[in-house]
């Protein structure tokens, strides 16, 4: 590991290191997207060169089969796999249920279709992530491209009669171009400030003529890996709401991942 990591990425990559442990040979993963989710994506690589790890992973990016190719996993589509063992992704927001807001990187469809097609969600955060209630960060909500300034101000109008604080969407942009999904949609980021009932939310968005789906993602996790900067990771069961403390040593002179590059 990189000698000049920082308190976050130690503790994103603590988290990782963590979840891995789940996972058995034998296994198909669901493999999630983003900065933390590419820690554990290099954790099970370096399992499977060096220990003789058998799984296959279904990516939920492009930019995650890639990674995952890089460092020697088998990566299958979900149609092949059919049904997952278990999905390890980060989020952007959780709160004490262990409801998530994701889709800060864009793929918050493919995630969650990946997500609900497992037998056990884990969640991997750093403790920044944990929140009271949700709505701090923007709310991504899928849409396609065409008449998506008519969905987007149906998003307002509807946002209007909810339990929520903010109410105003921006189009997620690619430099000067609209930001594009793996599907080939768009997504509109809706800054609410505070989600009161986040169930309700994200069924009603879900009803809104090309909304394709919404960031929320309510009852699909099962187990919370929340690493802090000194090395502590703290495990949460949502079924049984038990919580367990460890502490995962490293030596930070040693990089695990020479190969590759950030």
């Amino acid at each position: 590991m990189p000698a000049a990591l920082s308190p976050i990425d130690k503790a994103k990559f603590v988290a990782a290191k963590r979840a891995v442990d789940y996972v058995e040979s034998g296994m198909k993963v669901g493999l999630g997207t983003g900065s933390t989710a590419a820690w554990m994506v290099r954790c099970l690589g370096e399992m499977v060169r060096e220990d003789g790890l058998k799984i296959v992973g279904v990516p939920t990016s492009t930019r995650t089969a890639e990674l995952a190719r890089q460092v020697g996993i088998k990566v299958v589509s979900l149609d092949e796999a059919k049904w997952l063992d278990l999905t390890i992704d980060g989020a952007d927001e959780f709160d004490p249920e262990l409801n998530l807001i994701k889709g800060g990187g864009g793929a918050l469809l493919q995630e969650k279709i990946v997500a609900t097609a497992s037998d056990q969600m884990i969640v991997i955060a750093d403790a920044a992530k944990e929140v009271a209630q949700l709505g701090a960060f923007p709310l991504p909500v899928e849409v396609v491209p065409f008449g998506w300034q008519t969905t987007k101000a149906l998003v307002e109008e509807t946002l209007a009669s909810l339990d929520v604080l903010g109410q105003t969407t921006t189009l997620r942009m690619n430099g000067e171009r609209p930001f594009l999904t793996d599907e080939g949609n768009y997504i509109v980021d809706a800054h609410l400030l505070r989600i009161g009932n986040a169930r309700q939310l994200s069924l009603v968005l879900n009803q809104i003529p090309g909304v394709v789906e919404n960031g929320l993602f309510i009852d699909i996790c099962d187990i919370a890996v929340v690493g802090h900067g000194d090395g502590r990771v703290s495990v949460r069961d949502a079924a049984s709401g038990l919580c367990e403390e460890t502490t995962i040593e490293f030596v930070e002179h040693d990089n695990i991942f020479t190969d590759l590059g950030e």
